[in-house]
């Protein structure tokens, strides 16, 4: 049955953040388990993405539906962070013996907040990727997230010598009372010593991720924090719109605003383009020096995934999996706590995920090359699956014919129509069982 594509034009254009597919909650207990060699045994392993989750922060923002848990630190809370580096190094371990000729050719650590960690357990991340995987970091590259109040001397110091390339730092707002609107404690003094210490240290790619649709925010306030992380010259910059999720902080508030949302994204946008960045897709700008053959991919969206920790997906192009998944605190923490408690033989085995068919394989090369600056390119989608996407995927007529998308240099390619509703195309491209699957999901 052919889609409606009034549920993109006439519908919200922010409906779901889509950042990879299947989505999170599609994810079930496995029928039938499987061990990590049998799973990579026919998968190419010679240019895998390392990915390392650390699920704790200083804080839990209001906005925040990611797999974190706040303040886990001093007395019995800095055992469970102990707890979780051990675990992260058995999980590690057991994946080498499992895939002993496995090569990495990127390394990112996310969260939640790595810097939250202390400098000695930042250290040990490094070394497993070093000692244990085999990676050169002088030519890796290399990504960690972090914010303004653990981002400190010492602990930049750390990545530096350990050649992080890539450092992000999420800022939201320079403006105190927009931040603290949404649970966050944070003072732009603050952000601004941290993000000099950034730039006096070299980091030579630099994001600054800022937030609109805060309350009360005007597009006077809004150019002001584009201003005032532009004075630090980042690389990239990540607009994000503001979403109001269920078990989030910031879900009592009960409001719409996708008027004002548009207005000021188009407001950013514009005004990044006109200081030379590039949009690479709805949520990503950056400058056009900073896009190198050997840059690092950040959309961890890409085949070849190897994620440690419970917070982590991991990617073969039959099988995505990882553990339980969780946004309210107490379901965090109990599945934390399961993590670090596994035994080596059960980190060995795969029993949570969804396996992907063929016709999911190519939805999903469809959806996440449709949503980036590069397009669906049509040969490369022949070359992979040995047909015509256009034939596998009607309805992307029905994006070409509403002026959301537009053929190019042979791809099909998004219009800035279509970058602002790009968080409407994703979930419109769904396939009806991953819907499903997603409605059904019991959010802890």
């Amino acid at each position: 049955m052919m889609k409606d594509i009034k549920r993109i034009t006439n519908g919200s254009p922010y409906q779901q953040y889509l950042y990879s597919y299947p989505h999170k909650t599609t994810y079930r207990p496995l029928a039938q388990p499987t061990s990590l060699q049998e799973a990579w045994s026919r998968e190419g392993v010679d240019d895998l993405f390392l990915y390392m989750h650390i699920p704790f922060c200083a804080m839990r923002c209001g906005f925040c539906n990611l797999f974190t848990s706040a303040k886990p630190r001093g007395g019995e809370q800095g055992a469970i962070v102990k707890s979780y580096v051990d675990a992260i190094e058995r999980q590690a371990l057991q994946f080498r013996e499992a895939v002993p000729h496995a090569r990495f050719s990127r390394f990112a650590l996310g969260g939640g907040t790595p810097t939250y960690l202390e400098p000695e357990d930042l250290q040990r991340l490094f070394a497993i990727a070093k000692n244990l995987f085999g990676m050169d970091l002088k030519i890796t590259p290399t990504s960690v997230e972090s914010s303004p109040e653990t981002a400190s001397l010492e602990r930049l110091t750390v990545l530096r010598e350990n050649h992080v390339d890539r450092i992000s730092i999420g800022v939201q707002s320079f403006i105190d009372e927009e931040v603290r609107s949404v649970g966050r404690a944070q003072k732009r003094e603050e952000v601004c010593q941290t993000l000099t210490n950034m730039r006096e240290m070299g980091f030579p790619i630099l994001n600054i991720d800022l937030m609109y649709g805060l309350p009360g925010q005007t597009q006077e306030r809004w150019q002001y924090s584009i201003d005032e992380a532009l004075q630090f010259a980042p690389e990239e910059i990540y607009l994000y719109p503001l979403y109001v999720r269920p078990l989030t902080g910031v879900s009592k508030l009960a409001r719409t605003w996708d008027d004002e949302r548009v207005a000021l994204y188009r407001f950013g946008r514009d005004y990044l383009r006109a200081r030379g960045y590039e949009q690479v897709s709805m949520r990503m700008f950056r400058k056009p020096l900073a896009r190198t053959d050997d840059a690092p991919k950040y959309s961890c969206q890409e085949d070849g995934m190897v994620g440690l920790g419970p917070g982590a997906r991991s990617y073969t192009r039959e099988l995505h999996y990882s553990t339980d998944y969780a946004v309210a605190a107490a379901g965090v923490r109990e599945i934390i706590s399961d993590y670090s408690a596994r035994s080596d033989q059960t980190l060995r085995e795969i029993d949570y995920g969804t396996r992907l068919n063929e016709a999911e394989q190519k939805r999903r090369y469809a959806i996440l090359s449709l949503l980036h600056i590069d397009g669906l390119r049509y040969a490369d989608y022949r070359e992979r699956f040995g047909g015509a996407v256009q034939e596998d995927f009607p309805e992307l007529a029905l994006l070409r014919e509403a002026g959301l998308c537009s053929d190019r240099d042979g791809a099909l390619l998004l219009t800035d129509a279509g970058f602002e509703r790009a968080d409407a195309i994703g979930p419109w491209l769904h396939s009806e069982e991953v819907d499903a699957l997603m409605t059904d999901f019991d959010l802890k």
